[in-house]
């Protein structure tokens, strides 16, 4: 940060301004003349709230894919399919056990083992073929959709979170002011609350994971110079291995988390991939920094373009993305 202040010390005085009244915009009261230019205090809240949840949750599914298309240069285009594959199997054992916890680990278990059988039988066998692997993934990801197609058919699913997350906090902002001089505060439900700390928590562990520990070490190092690491003694497809399924896994724990926020349905394993790619292009691969910046992006991108332009709001989005690989391709913290 200090770095980037003495570098660009007027690009560091438009953020900090911009700061300034966006934190004034959530905590001040509204003047009239401002209610009547963009809208309700209510409404912008809870649409900035929205898009921050929606960017944890597109964090969750796009974490796992920096990791394996990022960092590891995997082009698993069924990482959409394991997403939905986790919500289907997180809902099948949360409805048989009443546990809706046990669904989630299962759910995160099933297809990070999924993810390993996909590296060792396919992706092993493919190092550096970018085009098969494209290729390939693509068609397993229409056998997928059409097997999860045949299995759960096309209802839409959506299973309820324990009962301690059912409801509504109060925050402590104020709405408006009523004339008796009350205020009225915002509410928001308590489960979109958990999903931006389950996602905050998950960037954090990942961090840590590639930065802090000897495993992150080897995997960087393996992406690097996989032969030297080999050399070194290190058991490379075994570290691959493993990244692979954590990446799975937060997919497959994502389509419960997303599930039980949103709805589970058949299409949703293209919408979560697609917005995967968007923001690990715009964010910078094997960024986990630059993945939860570009969800942060995109997330309030599409819930803004649905607020206040509806009729344009899917244009914003791809605005982001072409506006970033024109300014900066390699992702805004992508290396060179």
């Amino acid at each position: 940060m200090r770095r980037f202040v003495e570098r660009h010390p007027f690009g560091a005085l438009l953020i900090a301004v911009a700061v300034a009244i966006f934190v004034w915009l959530i905590f001040a009261v509204w003047p009239e003349w401002l209610v009547d230019a963009i809208g309700r205090k209510k409404t912008f809240v809870n649409t900035l709230l929205n898009g921050i949840t929606l960017a944890g949750l597109y964090f969750l599914v796009a974490s796992g894919f920096t990791l394996v298309f990022g960092l590891m240069r995997n082009v698993n285009l069924a990482h959409g399919s394991m997403y939905l594959l986790g919500a289907y199997i997180g809902y099948e054992v949360s409805e048989a056990t009443g546990s809706w916890f046990l669904g989630l680990a299962v759910a995160f278990l099933a297809i990070a083992l999924t993810g390993v059988l996909l590296q060792v039988l396919i992706f092993r066998r493919m190092e550096g073929e970018d085009l098969r692997q494209t290729l390939v993934t693509i068609g397993i990801s229409i056998i997928a959709a059409d097997l999860m197609l045949a299995v759960w058919t096309g209802t839409t699913y959506q299973f309820l979170p324990p009962e301690w997350l059912f409801g509504a906090a109060q925050l402590p902002i104020v709405s408006v002011i009523r004339s008796s001089g009350d205020a009225v505060y915002i509410v928001y439900p308590i489960y979109r609350l958990v999903v931006l700390a389950v996602a905050i928590a998950a960037g954090i562990a990942l961090w840590l994971f590639l930065n802090r520990t000897r495993v992150g070490m080897m995997v960087r190092a393996g992406v690097n110079d996989r032969e030297m690491l080999a050399a070194s003694g290190v058991n490379v497809q075994l570290v691959f291995a493993l990244v692979f399924a954590i990446g799975a896994g937060l997919a497959g724990m994502a389509g419960v988390i997303g599930g039980t926020a949103l709805s589970i349905a058949p299409g949703e394993d293209i919408r979560y991939l697609l917005a995967s790619l968007i923001v690990v292009i715009v964010g910078g691969l094997g960024s986990v920094t630059g993945a939860a910046l570009g969800a942060l992006l995109i997330g309030l991108a599409e819930q803004f373009g649905l607020a206040y332009f509806p009729t344009y709001g899917v244009v914003l989005t791809f605005l982001i993305m072409v506006v970033t690989l024109a300014v900066r391709p390699q992702g805004i913290m992508g290396g060179r």
